[in-house]
């Protein structure tokens, strides 16, 4: 199959709106649904098909904003996805791609220029979410810049908004209604280079990190509340994240985006929302497979091992148990 060639064209009027949008999805009844969210969230549909459209090699002008749903993609499709990051990264075409868990580490490592949204098995809330913040993040149509502040404050609203639709989505499951449609305390911010506080005009080494043992132990506690307690309750997918980056750290072993996802604790899709979040904020690094480049995992920066280590030395070992 000849390899598919993507030539992006910026469809704007003199006001910059509307966005043009290109839709791909083999389920009609989805596809359908997701005309209709673009449609209602402002934006111009400049194509709509199924994927054999997508994966063909004639030479196409998409939209601005290219929205795949690809639950089950295979080799052909992993490389028209690669292909179409590749020209949206260059771009700066935005990409929504949906897909389930098991492909997700598959279509992560093809998609490592663009940042596209990645949902997993969304509902269809999450993917107006999606839409959502694709309008909140272009220039012509921001009212005012996000602080760093403001964007986790949208990130927690939005986890809350996909908690609701989750939970309606059960009601109705249960009952027959309706169709299943199938500024935190935690700022991510680093010190700048040169900070040095009153105490600390000599930063001292790094210590070394804990004993992995002893971060999986402080794990399995914290998962042990579910027994007990609703898993949203305490969910706290950035922590939960560090905890296992740590352990993994420390026992040299590489971390899947989708293992990562599941160590998070919150479904799949808000921890890609997470990951992204921490990847921007640098605590948190892609690392290519040199030996497949089909694969990609997360580790740590050494700026949030270093948090790590003095964070763990601090409280002390004795009061970690607490953690």
């Amino acid at each position: 199959m000849a390899e598919a060639d993507f030539a992006y064209s910026l469809a704007v009027d003199a006001a910059g709106l509307p966005l043009a949008v290109s839709i791909f999805a083999d389920d009609r009844v989805l596809l359908d649904q997701m005309q209709d969210d673009v449609a209602q969230a402002g934006l111009t549909v400049r194509e709509s098909g199924d994927l054999a459209q997508l994966l063909a090699g004639d030479v196409r002008a998409l939209g601005e904003l290219v929205l795949v749903d690809c639950p089950n993609p295979d080799a052909a499709a992993m490389a028209v996805l690669a292909r179409l990051d590749s020209r949206a990264g260059n771009s700066g075409a935005r990409l929504i791609l949906s897909t389930n868990i098991e492909a997700l580490d598959a279509v992560f490592a093809c998609c490592c220029q663009s940042s596209p949204q990645i949902l997993v098995n969304p509902l269809r809330a999450e993917r107006v979410i999606a839409l959502g913040r694709v309008l909140a993040d272009i220039p012509n149509l921001r009212v005012r810049e996000l602080s760093e502040e403001d964007r986790l404050t949208l990130l927690r609203l939005t986890e809350q908004v996909g908690h609701i639709a989750e939970r309606l989505d059960r009601l109705d499951s249960a009952s027959g209604w309706g169709q299943n449609a199938g500024g935190g305390a935690f700022r991510f911010e680093s010190p700048k280079e040169g900070y040095r506080t009153e105490n600390d005009l000599i930063r001292k080494p790094r210590p070394p990190l804990p004993d992995a043992r002893l971060v999986r132990q402080i794990i399995a506690q914290r998962k042990a509340r579910a027994k007990f307690f609703d898993d949203y309750l305490f969910a706290d997918p950035a922590w939960d994240m560090l905890l296992d980056l740590t352990a993994a750290r420390v026992e040299h072993q590489r971390v899947s985006v989708t293992s990562l996802c599941i160590a998070s604790g919150v479904p799949a899709t808000t921890a890609l929302r997470w990951i992204g979040q921490m990847i921007e904020a640098g605590l948190f690094e892609r690392v290519e497979d040199d030996a497949d480049r089909r694969r990609a995992f997360i580790d740590l920066s050494d700026k949030a091992a270093d948090a790590m280590a003095r964070y763990f030395e601090e409280i002390g070992q004795g009061a970690l148990m607490a953690a």
